[in-house]
């Protein structure tokens, strides 16, 4: 991974909950000879392994992050599993499930550090989050407080929303919401998240939005400058809507079908230029993230001799 940080000297010693540097909200792992789903619409060429994860977090000066199921190893959630198992007190992670196949699976996977379900709809059709085994599965899912994920088109967003709240889990919303690159924050479906902020469904305030990959949603070839000013613009403007207390950040590491441009310098740059208030970025990256993702609980099926040597 060219222009990566370089792995700090305290890789091996990972902070306790009370010492979070930093969260990356938003990161992937695999190995370009795992098993692939026959839909993906892209193949890794690369590995992009946890302790290459890892170093690239104390690099970035971050001690802990989270790890999301790549779309194209589908729901086969074995490597991102044995992931979690090399830093259990640092890293925390989303699956990709099938609720009928996978709801026996939950409490283990809770063990494990798994703290929601990704639900990765680019191009695809909405699972009908309404009948009698998604509601099952989200039931499941709300007892354990965990969230469900979503990457989806902004003006998809309204048939997602309302009915994954309606059983009691919380919604984060990646990558600024996915308005399309070529209307920008003027993507009615952007207009609606924002409005979502503040609707009757969400009242108790379980939405919460991803400032990651501005790259997606800028049109390819888009100078660094203007993406700039794209992504200051939707934080600014989602930032009014939810509050500090519902926005994070994550890295997209390692920024798949963007490894060209894109790179751990670039992003934090990107980030910082965007949110350069202290108390905010804080927010960002440690308050908010932390509640979330459960940094401020210790994984069940973990101890605290299983650190990272």
């Amino acid at each position: 991974m060219s222009d990566s940080f370089p792995p700090a000297a305290t890789s091996g010693s990972p902070p306790a909950a009370a010492d979070i540097l930093g969260i990356d909200g938003h990161a992937h792992v695999f190995t370009r000879d795992l098993p692939l789903t026959a839909e993906r619409r892209y193949a890794p060429s690369y590995d992009a392994t946890p302790y290459d994860y890892l170093a690239m977090l104390d690099g970035a000066g971050l001690s802990h992050g989270v790890l999301v199921q790549p779309s194209f190893l589908g729901t086969d959630n074995r490597y991102l599993l044995d992931s979690l198992a090399v830093a259990p007190q640092r890293l925390r992670g989303i699956v990709q499930a099938d609720p009928v196949a996978d709801l026996a699976a939950l409490p283990g996977w809770h063990a494990a550090g798994i703290v929601g379900v990704r639900a990765n709809l680019i191009g695809k059709a909405t699972p009908a989050f309404d009948s009698p085994h998604w509601r099952a599965f989200l039931d499941a899912m709300a007892e354990r407080d965990w969230h469900l994920e979503v990457q989806v088109e902004a003006e998809r967003l309204a048939s997602v929303g309302p009915l994954v709240l309606a059983r009691g889990v919380r919604l984060v919303v990646d990558h600024f919401g996915r308005f399309d690159p070529l209307r920008g924050t003027s993507d009615p479906g952007f207009a609606a998240l924002l409005a979502a902020a503040r609707a009757q469904f969400n009242r108790e305030n379980r939405i919460w939005v991803k400032i990651s990959a501005a790259y997606r949603v800028v049109p390819v070839g888009t100078p660094a400058e203007a993406m700039v000013n794209v992504a200051r613009t939707a934080y600014r403007a989602l930032l009014q809507a939810f509050g500090p207390e519902r926005l994070l950040w994550g890295s997209d590491w390692p920024h798949t079908q963007f490894e060209s441009t894109e790179n751990p310098r670039t992003v934090v740059a990107l980030r910082d230029a965007i949110v350069d208030d202290a108390a905010l970025r804080r927010a960002l990256l440690i308050d908010t993230p932390t509640e979330l993702f459960g940094f401020d609980r210790q994984p069940a099926g973990t101890s605290g001799a299983d650190l990272l040597n």
